[in-house]
């Protein structure tokens, strides 16, 4: 792509719309990683005796565990919300972008 080409892309105002809204989610996403992440790093640090409890009477399961497994699937997922907005959403506004600043191109 030529340098007019990056000039129209980033006067057009669909793009400024979409890095606002990427940055936000994206923002959103990291801070709920964190807190999830170093909440339970806190827990493990300030509250060992909470997350050894065991989930019930006679269970090698405790709730450190359960929690950590929980962290997996909930970081998969959230990392599924992320590929199907990106993918939707952000692709769709981004081939907008682009097919307005080739037709001014021409």
């Amino acid at each position: 792509m030529s340098v007019s080409m990056y000039a129209h892309i980033r006067r057009n105002p669909r793009f400024a719309e979409l890095v606002a809204k990427r940055t936000r989610f994206a923002t959103i996403l990291s801070i709920v990683v964190l807190t999830i992440f170093y909440g339970f790093v806190m827990l493990v640090a300030f509250a060992p005796e909470l997350i050894a409890k065991r989930l019930s009477e006679g269970s090698n399961l405790t709730i450190g565990v359960a929690v950590g497994l929980f962290q997996f699937v909930f970081f998969w997922v959230l990392t599924l919300v992320y590929v199907r907005r990106a993918n939707g959403e952000f692709d769709d506004i981004n081939n907008e972008i682009v097919r307005a600043a080739w037709k001014e191109e021409k």
